[in-house]
């Protein structure tokens, strides 16, 4: 909890100085907001006092009491006003932070964490802080001042009714407190038992096709209910060992308990002399306001717990390392790619790539192979700086990629995977996001060229299309914008995780030729999982355990009968190989990848 506050702390600095106004403005509000119940009771007083003036009095105090209810008014206004603009700024300041930090984090930062995390991140825990900053910080000022004013005037009233008034609001303080004790120990269960139960419901509707179709439903909906089951029996066991002690709060803080021991004990002072009957109704009026804002305490203590977790969620993607960018950045002479001596770890312990040396040339197809884990994807995402080598240098026309600017890097290097992401935008502005400025007939040029401009125009409002409101695409048709989007972007290097391999039947054959077209001529790195791809590379480079165990062409390595071999051999006698299935990439020409 002690790091939440601190995060929190951090966060809020850029508005402190608004808050303080917010407070001190709610401070003067609750402070006023007193005075018209004094005045009443310095009225009956007054009405029910000697003296000759009382008529005066009595209209000097009505004056005051209605004066300090209009600033009271006017005052709590300014104050929530204040709250609600901080608020605001900090929304802005902390969204657009945090949309500034992720636009500059490696790209693999990505591959670790869903876009519900993000979002969690940059929506619900920005969220969880507005109630905090534009409301309960008022609440718990106005909980704090309120009674301090009240009691302030009670004690100058009679000190020992004051005693007897405030017992109740002692006792309750300390029923709550057992059950706030209860809160801070379960809270971090109850999220994760709800966050159990949203991801199990998030699992079986997101599967409930497959689920249905292997004739699991009752597994998957049995899970689901587990995670219920298991969370209302969590629930109902904290509820129980609160409910004692905070029933008992409740009863003793309720304004009827508290008007009764007021009345009780003031009847025993007035009429063994020590109380005028008239002092009495101060103490009935201010007395069953005092306990009120506790419950407002406890529910912004609540808030604040859970502003804290937030704010440390925040600062935790605040204080990611960026992507170190060169202060003086160098341009390569041409875009031939060398791995020298490249090593990489996740962990800071294992390597997930250990010593690789590599070269391509330009014109060339290269293909990584290799069992699941040997480090083909880490390897091909070390170049377009995903992550940053541990060890070792990657260069780009002699000029290491570290040393070279992003745009100039990623203005070199496309790259197109199997997980396709498109934008909730236009189907033109998904093409043409790496060239903004690419007109309209460039766009449908890419598209036509990556085979996808007539599934584009059918759809109901063409490139105007919005993806995911009245544009619906399959994964090859998806797969095809994506390979439009690479091709506008026309860079000389192209990564290329086998983008063909969750195509449809129907659609992987318009995939093969949009790829033809887009690796033609260029340096190609591919991530191979289906070795009939790759035979006709300009070089094959097995991987295993994150190094080069084998390297060079389709036939020499069949020749030398080694672990390419043994993969080969093993990849022929499986179902789905075809002799005259997908074209294998053509030596030279980096045509036909699939």
């Amino acid at each position: 909890m002690s790091a939440g506050k601190t995060a929190l702390g951090a966060i809020l600095t850029p508005i402190r100085g608004k808050l303080r106004w917010a407070i001190a403005a709610q401070a003067v509000s609750a402070a006023v907001g007193v005075v018209p119940f004094i005045a009443v009771a310095e009225l009956g007083r007054v009405l029910l006092g000697d003296g000759e003036d009382r008529t005066s009095r009595a209209w000097t105090v009505t004056a005051i009491g209605a004066g300090a209810l209009l600033i009271r008014l006017i005052v709590a206004l300014v104050a929530g006003g204040i709250s609600h603009l901080a608020d605001n700024a900090l929304q802005f300041h902390i969204r657009r932070s945090l949309v500034d930090r992720l636009g500059r984090v490696p790209l693999g930062w990505f591959s670790s964490r869903n876009s519900g995390q993000v979002k969690q991140a940059v929506q619900d825990d920005v969220d969880a802080m507005h109630h905090l900053i534009a409301h309960s910080m008022l609440d718990i000022t106005t909980a704090t001042v309120v009674p301090a004013t009240s009691l302030a005037y009670l004690f100058w009233v009679d000190w020992r009714m004051t005693l007897i008034v405030i017992s109740p609001l002692l006792i309750g303080l300390t029923l709550y407190s057992a059950t706030m004790a209860g809160l801070a120990k379960n809270l971090p269960h109850y999220e994760q038992a709800m966050g159990r139960i949203n991801s199990s419901a998030v699992e079986f509707v997101q599967g409930i096709a497959v689920v249905k179709t292997f004739g699991q439903s009752r597994r998957a909906h049995r899970e689901f209910a587990e995670a219920a089951d298991d969370f209302s029996a969590f629930f109902l066991t904290w509820v129980r060992s609160t409910r004692f002690s905070k029933a008992a709060a409740e009863i003793v803080l309720s304004p009827i308990a508290v008007l009764v021991t007021t009345l009780a004990a003031g009847a025993l002072f007035v009429t063994r002399g020590r109380l005028d009957a008239v002092d009495l109704l101060p103490f009935a009026l201010l007395g069953i306001g005092l306990t009120a804002p506790i419950l407002s305490l406890f529910y912004a203590g609540y808030e604040m717990r859970i502003a804290r977790g937030a704010a440390e969620r925040v600062a935790g993607i605040l204080d990611t390392d960026e992507l170190p960018v060169p202060a003086a950045p160098q341009s390569p002479a041409d875009d031939r790619i060398v791995y020298r001596g490249v090593r990489f770890s996740y962990d800071g312990e294992q390597e997930a790539v250990a010593g690789v040396d590599l070269e391509l040339a330009p014109g060339t197809v290269t293909a990584l192979v290799g069992p699941s884990g040997s480090g083909k994807s880490t390897l091909a995402a070390l170049l377009p700086r995903f992550f940053d080598v541990t060890g070792g240098a990657i260069s780009i026309g002699g000029v290491d990629t570290r040393d070279m600017a992003l745009e100039d890097l990623y203005g070199r290097v496309a790259f197109v995977f199997q997980d396709v992401r498109l934008a909730q935008d236009t189907v033109a502005n998904n093409i043409r996001m790496a060239r903004p400025d690419a007109s309209l007939d460039e766009v449908r040029a890419a598209a036509r060229a990556a085979c996808v401009d007539d599934v584009i125009e059918q759809l109901p409002r063409g490139y105007d299309s919005v993806i995911g409101q009245d544009a619906r695409l399959s994964g090859g048709q998806a797969q095809r914008v994506s390979i439009a989007r690479a091709l506008l972007a026309d860079t000389p290097v192209i990564v290329l995780d086998e983008a063909a391999a969750y195509a449809d039947p129907h659609s992987e054959a318009a995939v093969q030729d949009a790829l033809s077209q887009l690796t033609r001529g260029r340096i190609v790195l591919m991530i191979a999982h289906r070795l009939s791809t790759v035979v006709g590379a300009d070089q094959i480079v097995v991987l295993d355990e994150g190094r080069i165990v084998e390297r060079g062409r389709h036939a020499d390595l069949l020749a030398a009968n080694g672990r390419y071999a043994r993969m080969w051999h093993a990849h022929e006698r499986t179902p789905q190989w075809q002799p005259h299935g997908p074209a294998p990439v053509e030596a030279g020409t980096a045509g036909g990848v699939l």
